[in-house]
């Protein structure tokens, strides 16, 4: 069972009922219903406060949460003592992306390294830290939800972390850490059975629009893949097993994301070429997470030859074997974003959605429902994620592209340079 809506639930719902799975959602929000009853059953939380007699009445075996605030409802107690599995970590282990001044916290401990980091309560105590470090931030909430009051804010110099230390919401004070550019990257692995075993490294086009401008939207508008269970850039080997002590005394089993920043030893240039070769330099986290991902999340469970399985150990904390499909080495992803996106002050009306063609790749709809007429409209800003794989990045990225030019919203776009920088993984 699936606790989540749209786009996330469609991708991982229907990856796993392909791989022989029994799949249902239980929808957490209030949009995004229609594409989890493409391939199972669909329970509203207003019909079914608690998930919980659900998962009994149904002999669930796992749970997948889309965000760590299931860890905050008031059934949780419920859910955890019921003896389904949950892939996710939970009690202590989850403190790694919820308290981002306990990931700082813990890397000093383990020697990783991670930006300068600080936390202040109110304006006054911020400001009064960027007097004493004049030097950018990135604002962020210190407590990670998809309903903080602060949601990233990147500043890249500090007339910008000046400005906006004036505007942010400051109800749950604000964490500042330290601005170190734009060459990110990320690697997701599974922890099961005190092991940490690599499934891809990623990358995220988190800016609004093409040129890696406009603002840092809510969530992704694209994503690259690379299968990578050997560790081809280091990033597991320097960012996640140095904590493997840490994971083991907590009893961390599920899924986690290490983000973060290559910092070169030398001045960088700007590239868009693919060819580009990434700088020498040293890796700082930015953050980790605890869940496969909306963006990458669907590509992983498609290049595994047993999702289910694999799935369903992880969260049992039993010993994995991971096995790949072959030739799927590469994944494309792309978001069609809607009327007003990422600015989600601004609503249009419900708009007709059009396909021309067949797709021959992975369409997952988010919001959006079937009219009164059968057909489908959008219903929202973020309207489908576009997901291709395949046995280079050239031709996943080529085919996403062909698939997403099928669909037709009036108003909506998809960035267009997916690809053409952040690749190879430490470049911009």
């Amino acid at each position: 069972m699936i606790l989540g809506v749209g786009s996330f639930a469609h991708s991982i719902g229907t990856a796993l009922a392909e791989a022989g799975a029994n799949a249902s959602t239980y929808l957490t929000r209030n949009y995004g219903h229609f594409s989890p009853t493409l391939f199972g059953k669909t329970f509203s939380r207003d019909a079914f406060p608690s998930p919980v007699p659900l998962v009994r009445e149904n002999k669930i075996d796992v749970v997948i949460p889309q965000s760590i605030d299931w860890a905050t409802q008031p059934w949780v107690e419920e859910l955890e003592k019921s003896g389904v599995g949950i892939f996710s970590p939970t009690g202590d282990a989850m403190r790694i992306e919820r308290e981002r001044d306990f990931a700082r916290e813990l890397c000093a401990k383990f020697k990783i390294p991670f930006p300068k980091s600080f936390v202040a309560s109110n304006r006054i105590e911020a400001e009064k830290i960027l007097e004493k470090n004049p030097q950018p931030f990135v604002i962020k909430n210190p407590l990670c939800s998809p309903t903080s009051p602060v949601h990233t804010i990147l500043c890249e110099t500090v007339a910008d972390t000046r400005a906006w230390l004036r505007q942010v919401n400051y109800a749950e004070g604000v964490f500042l850490q330290e601005y170190l550019g734009r060459a990110e990257a990320g690697h997701i692995a599974l922890v099961s059975g005190g092991e940490i075993h690599s499934l891809v490294t990623n990358q995220e086009y988190k800016y609004a629009f093409d040129g890696n401008m406009g603002i840092v939207a809510g969530a992704p508008l694209g994503g690259l893949v690379e299968r990578d269970e050997n560790d081809k850039y280091g990033l597991a080997r320097e960012l996640l097993h140095p904590l493997l002590p840490w994971l083991r005394k907590v009893n961390f089993h599920g899924p986690i994301q290490v983000t973060a920043i290559k910092v070169a030893a030398t001045p960088r240039r700007r590239t868009t070429t693919r060819a580009a070769v990434p700088p020498p330099g040293r890796w700082h986290v930015i953050e980790y997470n605890i869940r496969i991902g909306v963006t990458s999340g669907p590509m992983i469970l498609r290049m595994l030859k047993n999702p289910a399985d694999v799935v369903l150990k992880t969260a049992r904390n039993e010993k994995l074997k991971l096995a790949f499909n072959e030739k799927l080495n590469f994944g494309c992803s792309l978001t069609l974003a809607g009327y007003g996106y990422p600015f989600t002050q601004v609503r249009g009306p419900q708009l007709p959605l059009e396909v021309a063609g067949k797709f021959d790749c992975d369409v997952w709809w988010n919001e959006v429902a079937r009219g009164t007429d059968g057909e489908l409209v959008a219903t929202g800003q973020r309207i489908a994620d576009v997901i291709a794989l395949a046995p280079t990045l050239k031709s996943a990225i080529a085919r996403a592209y062909a698939n997403i030019r099928k669909i037709r919203v009036v108003g909506s776009y998809f960035r267009t340079d997916v690809g053409r920088s952040l690749w190879p993984p430490g470049t911009i």
